[in-house]
Formats: C-alpha cells, structure tokens, sequence
C-alpha cells in the first residue's frame, strides 16, 4: 500500500472505503430524470459537507450505489443515517408528488448493504499477521 492512499489524524492512519446500497421501498422505480440528478446533487452535497470523499456512485431508478472514502470517526451506520433522511426529505420538498408513488411516503428501504473495501485483500492481512513473529 502506497502513503498516497493513507490518510490521518493525529492518532490514527486509516484507508476506510465502504461500499453502499440501498432501494427504494418496494423498490419502486421512481429514481427516474430529473429526480436521479438531483438525488446525485445532494449525496454530493452531504459528502462535501462532511468531508466523505465519494470514489463512485451510479443511481439506478430503484437503488443506489454509493462507494465512499470515510473517516474512522463517522460509522457507516451513521453516513447511511444522514444520507438517506436528509436525501428523503430534500426529494420529498422538490418532488412533492413523489410522496403519493410510495405507498406510506417513505422514499428508501428500511435496510442497506455495506462493505468494506481496502488497499489489501482479507487473505493477504491474515497472512501479513501471521507472519510477525517469524520477521
């Protein structure tokens, strides 16, 4: 791993890259033009806002892919928190007919995926620490 790819604190040095999704409810296909550009707008807004670097997303009309470089100080569960409710209420302000296509007016799913992606794989950080002792 390259020093370019770290990044630090006073106490830590960390490379944290998650991988998100998440759908609409019912997976309603309603992430549609011009709503998938503004949805995009925002996450890039909430990211700038709190200094999450975003390395790719792809909004896709009945989900989102949203892979991310993040602090160790902001948990998934909370980055998942802040861009699902503040990405909901913002559509639902602009696009306030969009309330009426999902039934009960929730825009996501309560459930998301996330995992982790690094500059190493699992296997080669096993090995790297079971080898410790024997360098």
């Amino acid at each position: 791993m390259k020093n370019s790819d770290w990044r630090s604190t006073s106490n830590s040095v960390y490379v944290l890259n998650y991988h998100f999704v998440w759908s609409t409810k019912y997976r309603k296909r309603v992430l549609l033009p011009p709503i998938d550009s503004r949805l995009s707008q925002i996450i890039h807004n909430i990211c700038d806002k709190n200094d999450v670097e975003i390395l790719q997303s792809e909004i896709m009309p009945d989900h989102v892919h949203l892979f991310l470089f993040a602090k160790p100080t902001q948990s998934p569960s909370e980055l998942m928190r802040l861009l699902r409710g503040t990405t909901a209420y913002q559509l639902f302000k602009e696009f306030p007919w969009l309330r009426r296509k999902l039934w009960k007016g929730h825009l996501w799913n309560p459930s998301y995926y996330v995992g982790t992606a690094g500059q190493m794989s699992a296997e080669t950080i096993k090995k790297y620490i079971q080898n410790q002792k024997t360098k």
